[in-house]
């Protein structure tokens, strides 16, 4: 599961670098609606992001955006729902990215104590998990119980997509 999770954030993270629009192509292919040019970039506004780059950060944005589409397809919200959803949301995955930045950190520098960084690991996530239960009971709270079964359900079906079409590119592009 570990591997799985560093090969997403591998993957979601060079394509922010590259540029590639396969963020809306995914949301898009899924729902199948073209994208309108009047169309927000992002509903999230993540102002604590690491990197300076504005490329990057509007990379960023264009997979919030994308998922964002992808979710709200999927769950059909009604107004009031969303209205109540999307904020919670958007903090739940600003927590999520937060404690994923600091296990990507963790794993970047070989600590002269390796029991050190694997209980640095794990804690990181106990903190994914804890994060999810809380967010969980609180959602419960805005949607009823399929349409949250449907969100987690949702976000793993983007991201495989997603892992898809970069699987395909890569064979494509003789990698």
């Amino acid at each position: 599961m570990n591997k799985l999770l560093r090969y997403i954030f591998f993957i979601v993270t060079i394509l922010a670098i590259t540029g590639d629009d396969i963020f809306a192509q995914v949301a898009d292919m899924r729902s199948g609606l073209r994208p309108s040019s009047n169309q927000p970039i992002s509903q999230l506004n993540r102002s604590g992001r690491v990197g300076t780059n504005n490329s990057r950060t509007s990379k960023g944005k264009k997979l919030e955006a994308a998922r964002n589409r992808f979710i709200s397809q999927q769950l059909s919200l009604t107004d009031n729902e969303a209205r109540r959803f999307w904020p919670v949301y958007n903090q739940y995955q600003q927590e999520l990215t937060a404690v994923r930045v600091l296990k990507r950190l963790n794993n970047s520098s070989a600590s002269v104590n390796g029991t050190e960084q694997i209980d640095k690991e794990i804690a990181y996530d106990n903190q994914l998990v804890t994060i999810r239960k809380k967010y969980r009971d609180i959602f419960l709270k805005i949607l009823p119980p399929e349409k949250v079964s449907e969100l987690y359900k949702s976000e793993r079906e983007f991201t495989d997509e997603l892992i898809k079409q970069l699987s395909e590119r890569s064979v494509r592009a003789g990698n």
